[in-house]
């Protein structure tokens, strides 16, 4: 049994509070570490070495802080395989799908390497008699992150590489499910050239969260997670002072219209839907099929497709399509949610009730579900299940799919497959959700643009990565200067007579 750690001032340091989590392998259902749950104190005495740290790196011109984010990128690359079979080992996910999220966050890095040239300020010459006014962009001193379990790798990176080319110092409290793939994130930063006590993992609970929430030391707080606990963090957060971004949960739509390639359409549900074991928050978990007939034929493509899923550990190679869930509780839940289904008169197309695998009979796998006749005032169609649950809700036309969607209180991301491009524009203009895909499936944004949905999936004024990280992370100070006028005409040779 692993009994891991935190990590603070650059080094691994044992958990005091006396408290663990138990960290398990999915695939098995075996406990494979424990992970220590931090006490208030703890969390601040990571805070003090934070803001004893940051200082002299917010000093740091951007560029040198740059540098250490290039050789952290070689250091991703070097460790690629390393890192993503720590992250399946305790997730769940496929091998592939693991070094996605270390990419996807790779990526955000990246973008962050421009740090120079997104923290400049603006000058305006001349703005009165003698007068000059410029913006500076600072850093906010201690920042900090609360971050899922089912992307351990990424959201992590989404939060500190844009802190950390800021300027600041970043308190990292990662899920208590999968905490290894963190750990090691801090320890590649520290390697790239990263002054110790600047990127420190707590892990941890509510108590840390909280200790996190009330710190008066902390200056922004974000967080990725369900829409109930982004509530209370933005709550809490916002009444102690402090800059807060919040993600929440989804319930993200795909409207297939009658045109639509069907086999590209259902493609891209399986993938969507199934993909990571619905473990994601821009899965998408409701089709929508306009008219009868184009749900018929959807079904028909679907149903094939889905049973021929393989679900099994990463161990078994890269042609597993996806693994169990998180923990036995999230199964339990996603099992509970389909009989709901079921009692509540949906169609249970393809059943995945009862899903076993040889010789991994403990472990926490889902088998795929599919369901038809979905009505929305039913609870698989209001709750996100975060599992491999795909619900199908026919409209009658373009507009009641669209109602739909634009009704729900989610709004991550959504989608439309359509060869029309009248449909498909008129779709992107008036669709109330945060993300828009045009025949693609998952529409996560590329680092260089920014992430983030509407309604009840967000709560702040400011997305993840992109610009908005820059902004996000400084504060603007604004400058207005003025020398009086004194030049002097020539240089004086002579000894001036005193008065």
């Amino acid at each position: 049994m692993q009994e891991l750690t935190h990590y603070i001032n650059g080094e691994h340091v044992k958990g005091t509070s006396g408290r663990f989590g138990d960290v398990y392998n999915p695939a098995t259902g075996e406990v494979i570490a424990k992970a220590p749950l931090a006490s208030t104190a703890e969390v601040e005495k990571a805070v003090e070495v934070a803001a004893a740290a940051q200082p002299a790196w917010g000093a740091t011109n951007p560029q040198r802080r740059a540098r250490v984010l290039m050789k952290f990128v070689d250091l991703l690359n070097r460790d690629m395989d390393k890192l993503a079979e720590a992250l399946s080992r305790e997730h769940g996910k496929t091998l592939p799908d693991a070094a996605g999220d270390v990419q996807r966050g790779l990526e955000v890095v990246e973008y962050c390497i421009g740090a120079p040239q997104m923290l400049k300020g603006e000058f305006t010459d001349g703005a009165g008699p003698g007068i000059d006014m410029y913006s500076m962009r600072q850093p906010l001193g201690v920042s900090a992150g609360i971050t899922p379990f089912n992307f351990p790798a990424m959201i992590p990176m989404w939060m500190f590489a844009p802190a950390l080319a800021c300027g600041n110092a970043f308190i990292l409290k990662p899920s208590e499910r999968d905490p290894s793939v963190p750990l090691m994130l801090a320890e590649l930063m520290e390697e790239a050239g990263l002054p110790k006590g600047l990127l420190q993992v707590v892990n941890g609970d509510k108590e840390a969260v909280d200790a996190i929430l009330h710190n008066p030391v902390i200056q922004s707080v974000g967080f990725v997670g369900s829409t109930p606990i982004a509530e209370y963090i933005y709550g809490t957060g916002c009444a102690n002072g402090k800059r807060v971004q919040c993600f929440g949960g989804a319930k993200n739509h795909m409207i297939i219209m009658p045109d639509a390639d069907m086999d590209q359409a259902a493609d891209a549900l399986v993938g969507a839907g199934y993909g990571a074991a619905g473990e994601r928050c821009m899965a998408i978990s409701v089709a929508v099929p306009v008219g009868d007939e184009t749900a018929d034929r959807l079904i028909e493509k679907l149903v094939p497709r889905i049973e021929k899923l393989k679900v099994g550990p990463y161990t078994d190679g890269n042609d597993v399509d996806y693994g169990p869930v998180v923990t036995a509780a999230a199964k339990a839940n996603i099992e509970r949610l389909v009989q709901t289904g079921i009692d509540q008169g949906a169609k249970l197309v393809v059943d995945g009730r009862g899903f076993s695998l040889q010789g991994y009979e403990d472990g926490f796998f889902v088998g795929p579900h599919l369901f038809d006749n979905v009505s929305p005032d039913m609870d698989i169609y209001k709750t996100e299940i975060f599992g491999p649950v795909l619900s199908t809700v026919r409209a009658g036309s373009y507009e009641e799919a669209l109602k739909l969607a634009m009704d729900h209180e989610m709004g991550n991301g959504t989608a439309i497959f359509t060869r029309d491009g009248d449909t498909a524009r008129d779709f992107a203009s008036r669709i109330n959700i945060g993300m828009v895909g045009v025949n693609v499936p998952i529409p996560v944004p590329l680092a260089y643009h920014t992430f983030g949905g509407w309604k009840k999936s967000v709560f702040g004024d400011l997305n993840q990565h992109g610009p908005d990280a820059f902004k996000f992370y400084t504060r603007t100070k604004t400058v207005t200067a003025r020398w009086p006028s004194g030049l002097k005409e020539g240089g004086e040779f002579h000894f001036k007579p005193m008065d």
